[in-house]
């Protein structure tokens, strides 16, 4: 799905008080459409979890994406997520 459209529709269903956190795969547009909470992975195009079959991977980068729901950090958040 489109970086930036997952951004602004991010950006709706927090306005509603619901918590969200998108998978970047191109800083410059999530820092440009400013979704609540980013975890940007830096794969290529169509991967946002990484290489196929890589559970322990998959597993890792969903877990760093929930953990952006518990920082403190004045929204929006952008944070990498580094192997």
């Amino acid at each position: 799905m489109c970086n930036q459209s997952v951004g602004l529709i991010a950006s709706v269903i927090e306005k509603a008080g619901i918590p969200t956190v998108a998978l970047s795969l191109l800083r410059e547009i999530s820092e440009k459409v400013k979704p609540p909470r980013t975890l940007f992975v830096p794969f290529p195009m169509g991967y946002p979890l990484g290489r196929p079959g890589d559970t322990d991977l998959q597993t890792q980068i969903v877990i760093a994406g929930l953990n952006l729901l518990k920082e403190s950090a004045a929204l929006p958040l952008i944070k990498d997520f580094s192997l």
